[in-house]
This record gives structure tokens, C-alpha cells and sequence, in this order.
């Protein structure tokens, strides 16, 4: 009896093996730890963000539309609820993109706010939430790339043969993946303009008059 089951139990294995059951699984998980690490990264970044703004407010005050771009940009990033269902809700996952990156665009403003006065790029706090902010942003970049392996991983898994039929009966899905922002105009060639237009030519000076009682050719 114990051998029968023992059978059964290997073929079952088996044919999950073979499905491709498994190895879905495994593309899951791996899709899971990547976003983790992508939210990880930007809390990091939302958590410098007040110390920022704080230390730029000492010197520029009367920057408010900047300050207040990057502190509202920040609160809609807040608002969003980052769980990890969010990845299989491809509309959701869209505007936390979005939100992310006007967080970003308003961060890129900011410092260049703090780029303009002197007094607060020499102040020693800016210049190490600078490189706070710097350090995060490429973390910021590897933690997407890896995330976009893996879910491009875990779409191929779900999407080719024989996998594709487990995945249906299992009602899986391929996961949202990053996009990059405005793409056809970034796919644009840009105008390249080696010279200057040419100057209109001048119109030539007009004839002199001739002399008073004179004919053309006589003395």
C-alpha cells in the first residue's frame, strides 16, 4: 500500500515537473522578492525626501512651488496602496508609475533649486542628502532591471508550451512590467544641425546719381 502511494505520489511529481507546474512557481517568487526590492528602494527614497525639503526651505522659502510640487508628489506615492497584488493589476500598477515618476520630476527640481544658491550647495547637509538621493536613485534603477527580468521570466513561463495549458487551468496571468515613459517620442530621432542657416544676401547699393546737366558718356 505504502508502495502505491509512494508510486503515485512520483508520478504526480512528475507530471507537475513536466507541466511546467514548478518551475511557475519558482518565476513567481523570484518576480515577488524583485518587487519587494523595488519598494524597498523607493521608501528609501520618499524617507530622504522631508530632510530635503527641510534643508532647502532654510535657504530658498520663497521656492514654494517647487516645495510644494515635491511634498504633494510624495503624499500621491503615499496614498497608493504597494502590495504585492499590485503587480497582477496592470491599471494599478499604471498610475503607481506614474506617481513614482512625477515623484521623480519633482525631485530632479528640487535639486536643482539647491544647485542654484551657493550658500546651500556649500551647506554639508544638502551635499550628503545629495548623494543619499544619488545612491538611491541607482539603486532605484538596478532593483527595476532586476524586477523586469523577472518578470519577463515569469510571462515567458506562463505564455509558452506546455506550461501555457497548467497556467490557464491555474487562471495565472503574465504580471505588469515597467515601461518607459512618453516611448514614440523617445524613439523620435532627434534634429541634428551641424550649421548655421545662412545670412539673406545683402541687396546691392543703389546706383549714384549723375551729375547736374551732364550727359552719360560727354564732358
Amino acid at each position: 500500500m505504502r508502495m502505491r502511494l509512494l508510486a503515485i505520489l512520483v508520478l504526480a511529481a512528475s507530471l507537475l515537473s513536466g507541466c511546467g507546474y514548478n518551475q511557475i512557481q519558482i518565476n513567481d517568487e523570484s518576480v515577488t522578492a524583485a518587487w519587494s526590492e523595488v519598494l524597498n528602494q523607493y521608501k528609501r527614497r520618499a524617507d530622504l525626501i522631508p530632510n530635503l525639503v527641510s534643508v532647502v526651505q532654510g535657504y530658498a522659502s520663497h521656492e514654494k512651488e517647487v516645495l510644494t510640487r515635491v511634498t504633494e508628489a510624495r503624499a500621491n506615492v503615499a496614498g497608493l496602496k504597494a502590495t504585492p497584488e499590485l503587480i497582477n493589476d496592470p491599471e494599478a500598477f499604471a498610475k503607481f508609475q506614474k506617481a513614482q515618476g512625477d515623484l521623480g520630476g519633482a525631485l530632479s527640481r528640487l535639486l536643482v533649486v539647491a544647485e542654484n544658491y551657493p550658500q546651500l550647495k556649500a551647506d554639508a547637509n544638502i551635499r550628503d542628502l545629495q548623494a543619499q538621493v544619488e545612491g538611491t536613485e541607482n539603486r532605484i534603477t538596478v532593483a527595476r532591471n532586476r524586477y523586469i527580468k523577472s518578470v519577463q521570466e515569469y510571462n515567458v513561463s506562463v505564455r509558452t508550451f506546455p506550461n501555457n495549458l497548467t497556467a490557464m487551468v491555474m487562471g495565472w496571468k503574465t504580471k505588469a512590467n515597467f515601461t518607459v515613459d512618453d516611448e514614440k517620442a523617445m524613439s523620435a530621432p532627434p534634429a541634428i544641425k551641424f550649421d548655421a542657416p545662412a545670412a539673406p544676401a545683402k541687396p546691392a547699393p543703389p546706383a549714384a546719381p549723375a551729375a547736374p546737366g551732364g550727359v552719360p558718356g560727354y564732358s
